[in-house]
C-alpha cells in the first residue's frame, strides 16, 4: 500500500460545529462551520471525531446518541448538539456522508477519529452510575460496571472502560469496524489519548500485548478494507509524547512498528499541548518502516498565563516556536487537536505552521516545558502523564558547589548577525526582591547588565510600582545562537536575610522578534 500524502496539517475536529447553530440546524450550516477554518490554508487532512460512546449514525452495534435518557438533557449545550444530529438523522440526512463527500470536493483527506476510552464523565465513581445523567452514558456502562477500571486508575478516570477485558476490546473493534465499512474515508485515527487510562494503572506495561491486539485486529480491518476498494486505507494512531509515557500508559510503540500497525503516529499529550514531545525519538524508530510522524498541539499550554505580551500573541509566538523545533527534527507535518475556530480565528497559525517555511522570519518565543499537575477539581490526575521531564517551576535554592537548575532550550531558527532582529532572554522569578542576587549562565557564559521588569500580577499592580514577581531581562546577540540546544543555568548567590520563603523560577523564554518590530507593548514595570 502506497504511504499516505503529506499532510502538513492534519485537523481533528470533535464534532462541535454540530453545536455551533439554533436547533435545528441545516446541513449547509453544519458544513460551513466545519469547513470554514480549514479552506485555504496549510490543513491538508480533517479527522472527524465520530463520537464517544454512542452513535450519530443508524447503528446497528451502538446506542444512538442521546437514547440512553429518552432524549432529555442534563443541560443546554447538549441538547442543542445532539437534538442537531437527531434531527438530522430524521430528515434523512447523514451528517457523516455529506462530510467527507464535501472535504473531497475541497481537496481534503477525511478520516474517522475515534476516541479509543474518552472520559468526560466529571470524575464520576462507579457507584454513581445509577443516578448519572449524562448524554454520553450508555446502557452498556450501566450494566457492567465490572467492565470499568473503578479504583484501578486515576480517581478522576473511575469510569474509563479497562481494556484488558475481551469484552471490551471487542465492543471497541465492533465500533470501529461499521463506522469504516459504512462510509468512504479515507483512513481512521485510534486517538488512544482520549483519555489515556486504559487499563490498570500498576500493570499497564505488562498488559500491553491487549491494547496492541486491539491495534493489529483493527489493521487486520483496515488492510481488508483497502483490498475490497482497491485504494488505500489509513490507519493513524495518537499516543503519549514520550516513549517511556507510552511504555507506562500500555502503548507498544516498537511492537506497533515492527508489525506495521500504523501509518501515521501522532505523538501528543494527553491534556493540553505537550511542548516537550520526542519527535526525534519517534522519527528515528519510525524512519525505517515509512511511517509518518505528526507531532501533536492541543487547544493551549498549561502553563500559567503570566505575559509580558497579549495572551493571543504569546500564544501564537509559542506554539511558532514549538512547531519549528517539531520540524527540525524531522515531523512529517503538525496535528492539531481542539482547535475550535471559524474561518478567522485561527488562521494565522494554520496558514504557517504546517512547513519551516512558512515559519521563518516570524516571531517566536522558546520556552521552558512546565510540569504542571492537577490534584484537586476538574481534570485533576489528567495532566500527570504528560511533560514528565518538564524542568519549571522549580525552586532556587543555595548550594554547596555554586549551582542550580539547568534549563535547555532547543532552538531551530537560523539568526542571521547584522539582521534586523531582537533577542531577549527572560526569566520569570516569583517571590524576588530587591537585594536577591541571582546570576544566569548562557552556554557557560555569565550573562551581565539584567534588567528588571516587575510582572503585572493584580489590578492592583498597575498603580503600584513594584509586585513580588520580575523578569530578569538580557538583550542577547545572534552570534550566541545557534541552532540546536542551549542551557541556562539559573544560580541563587544570596537570598534577602528577612525573606524566609524560597523563590521560584517559573519561566525561562528566549524572544525573537523579527524586524525590530514589538506588536504588542509589554504590561511591566522597569526597575
Amino acid at each position: 500500500m502506497p504511504r499516505p500524502p503529506g499532510y502538513r496539517i492534519i485537523y481533528n475536529w470533535d464534532g462541535a460545529p454540530h453545536g455551533y447553530s439554533k436547533v435545528p440546524q441545516s446541513m449547509d450550516d453544519f458544513l460551513n462551520k466545519v469547513y470554514a477554518p480549514l479552506e485555504n490554508t496549510q490543513v491538508g487532512a480533517l479527522f472527524w471525531c465520530v463520537g464517544e460512546h454512542s452513535a450519530r449514525w443508524p447503528s446497528q452495534v451502538l446506542e444512538i446518541l442521546g437514547d440512553v435518557h429518552e432524549r432529555r438533557y442534563e443541560n443546554a449545550q447538549n441538547y442543542i448538539f445532539t437534538e442537531n444530529i437527531r434531527r438530522m438523522l430524521e430528515r434523512g440526512e447523514d451528517p457523516q456522508k455529506a462530510l467527507i463527500e464535501k472535504g473531497h470536493q475541497l481537496g481534503f483527506h477525511v478520516y474517522a477519529s475515534i476516541r479509543m476510552n474518552d472520559n468526560h464523565f466529571d470524575g464520576a465513581q462507579v457507584s454513581d452510575l445509577g443516578k448519572l445523567h449524562h448524554t454520553e452514558l450508555t446502557r452498556l456502562r450501566i450494566e457492567h460496571p465490572e467492565w470499568l477500571l473503578g479504583d484501578q486508575t486515576s480517581e478522576w478516570f473511575n469510569l474509563s472502560w479497562n481494556m484488558a477485558i475481551p469484552e471490551v476490546r471487542q465492543h471497541r473493534l465492533a465500533h470501529i469496524q461499521e463506522v469504516c465499512r459504512l462510509y468512504d474515508w479515507d483512513g481512521v485515527e485510534l486517538d488512544w489519548q482520549r483519555h489515556a487510562f486504559h487499563l490498570p494503572e500498576y500493570e499497564a506495561y505488562r498488559l500491553r500485548y491487549l491494547l496492541t491486539d486491539l491495534q493489529r485486529a483493527t489493521r487486520h480491518m483496515t488492510n481488508a478494507l483497502a483490498e475490497e476498494r482497491s485504494r488505500p486505507f489509513y490507519l493513524a494512531t495518537r499516543v503519549s509524547g514520550s516513549l517511556e509515557m507510552c511504555n507506562r500508559t500500555g502503548y507498544d510503540i516498537a511492537a506497533w512498528i515492527d508489525e506495521d500497525l500504523v501509518d501515521i503516529l501522532i505523538p501528543a499529550g494527553g491534556a493540553a499541548t505537550d511542548a516537550s514531545v520526542e519527535v526525534d525519538n519517534f522519527v528515528n524508530i519510525c524512519c525505517d518502516q515509512g511511517i509518518d510522524v505528526y507531532p501533536g498541539l492541543d487547544s493551549g499550554l498549561p502553563d500559567l498565563f503570566v505575559g509580558p505580551e497579549n495572551q493571543e500573541t504569546k500564544r501564537n509566538m509559542r506554539m511558532r516556536a514549538i512547531t519549528s523545533r517539531y520540524h527540525k527534527a524531522g515531523a512529517k507535518g503538525i496535528y492539531v487537536f481542539n482547535w475550535h475556530a471559524n474561518r478567522d480565528s485561527r488562521r494565522e497559525l494554520l496558514s504557517q505552521i504546517g512547513s519551516i517555511e512558512t515559519l521563518q522570519n516570524t516571531n517566536k518565543i522558546y520556552a521552558a516545558t512546565h510540569r504542571f499537575i492537577q490534584t484537586e477539581g476538574a481534570w485533576r490526575g489528567a495532566y500527570r502523564i504528560d511533560r514528565i521531564y518538564g524542568e519549571v517551576p522549580v525552586l532556587l535554592r543555595k548550594t554547596i558547589t555554586d549551582t542550580g537548575p539547568i534549563i535547555t532550550l532547543d532552538i531551530a531558527d537560523e539568526l542571521v548577525l547584522g539582521a534586523s532582529t531582537e533577542l531577549e532572554l527572560r526569566l520569570r522569578l516569583s517571590e524576588w526582591v530587591q537585594g536577591d542576587m541571582v546570576d544566569v549562565w548562557w552556554d557557560g557564559d555569565k550573562l551581565q547588565d539584567a534588567e528588571v521588569q516587575y510582572c503585572n500580577l493584580h489590578q492592583s499592580d498597575k498603580i503600584s510600582d513594584v509586585s513580588s514577581a520580575v523578569w530578569l531581562c538580557f538583550v542577547m546577540q545572534p552570534t550566541g545562537i545557534e541552532v540546536g540546544k542551549h542551557k541556562v543555568k539559573v544560580v541563587l548567590v544570596e537570598r534577602h536575610p528577612q525573606l524566609a520563603g524560597d523563590i521560584t523560577l517559573t519561566d525561562v523564554e528566549l524572544v525573537i522578534n523579527h524586524k525590530g518590530i514589538r506588536k504588542q507593548t509589554h504590561e511591566n514595570y522597569r526597575d
